[in-house]
C-alpha cells in the first residue's frame, strides 16, 4: 500500500501543530514548529485565508495524518463511524483510536504512532496470544496486547521498558508494566480522546 515517506516535520507545520509524529524529537527544541511554525513552501508564512470548505479540510487532513491513515481508508472509517448507532464524529474518532497500532502508541510501547505501526508490522506483539501484523486491526474490550519474549532483548525495546510506565495510558486502557502486556477495559468515550479535533468538521464534509 501506498504510504507517504517524505519528511513528516513538514506534516506538522502544514497543519500548524504538533502531531507527535517524531517521538522525542517532538518534545526537544529540534522540533521543527519550535523553529518554524509556519506552513511549508516558498508562501508558507503568509497568513492563511481559509474558507468554510478549507477549514472542514484542513481538520481532515489533520486527524487522518494523525492517525497515519490514507484517504480512502479514512473514508472507510467514516462510512462504518456514520452507520453505528450515536454520534458520527465520536464514533469516528473511537474507531481510530481502537486500531492496533494506536494502542501500541497509547500503552507507552512506542514513542510515535508511526513506530508503533513499524513494531506491528514487524511482528513484536502478541493479540490474545497470537501474533498479529496488522496495524490497522480494531481491538475490543478484554482484548490483551503483549511484547513477545524474544522482542524484550531488543536494544530499542530495552529503552522503552526502562522508561514503560511514566505516561499513564489513558483510562479505556490498562497497562501491565511486570508482564510488559495492555488490557482494553472499556471502548474510549470522547472525554477520553486528548486530540485537539473537531470532529464535527469533518462529518460537515464528507456530507456535502
Amino acid at each position: 500500500m501506498a504510504r507517504y515517506t517524505g519528511p513528516v516535520c513538514r506534516i506538522c507545520r502544514r497543519e500548524g501543530m504538533k502531531l507527535y509524529l517524531k517521538g522525542d524529537r517532538c518534545y526537544s527544541d529540534k522540533c521543527a514548529i519550535e523553529r518554524r511554525n509556519y506552513a511549508p513552501g516558498q508562501h508558507g508564512q503568509r497568513r492563511p485565508k481559509f474558507s468554510e470548505y478549507g477549514l472542514q479540510l484542513r481538520e481532515k487532513q489533520k486527524t487522518r495524518r494523525v492517525y497515519g491513515v490514507l484517504e480512502n481508508q479514512f473514508r472507510t472509517y467514516f462510512v462504518k463511524a456514520d452507520r453505528q448507532k450515536g454520534i458520527t464524529g465520536e464514533n469516528l474518532l473511537r474507531l481510530l483510536e481502537t486500531r492496533l497500532d494506536n494502542v501500541v502508541y497509547r500503552l507507552g510501547f512506542a514513542k510515535s504512532r508511526p513506530q508503533a505501526r513499524q513494531f506491528v508490522r514487524h511482528n513484536h506483539f502478541t493479540l490474545n496470544g497470537h501474533k498479529v501484523n496488522i496495524p490497522s486491526m480494531q481491538v475490543k474490550v478484554g482484548d490483551v496486547i503483549q511484547l513477545k519474549e524474544k522482542s524484550k532483548n531488543s536494544p530499542i525495546f530495552k529503552e522503552i521498558i526502562e522508561n514503560l510506565g511514566q505516561k499513564t495510558p489513558p483510562a479505556w486502557l490498562e497497562l501491565d508494566v511486570e508482564n510488559l502486556s495492555g488490557k482494553v477495559v472499556a471502548l474510549p468515550t470522547r472525554e477520553d480522546i486528548d486530540l485537539p479535533v473537531q470532529e464535527h468538521l469533518i462529518v460537515e464534509l464528507y456530507s456535502r
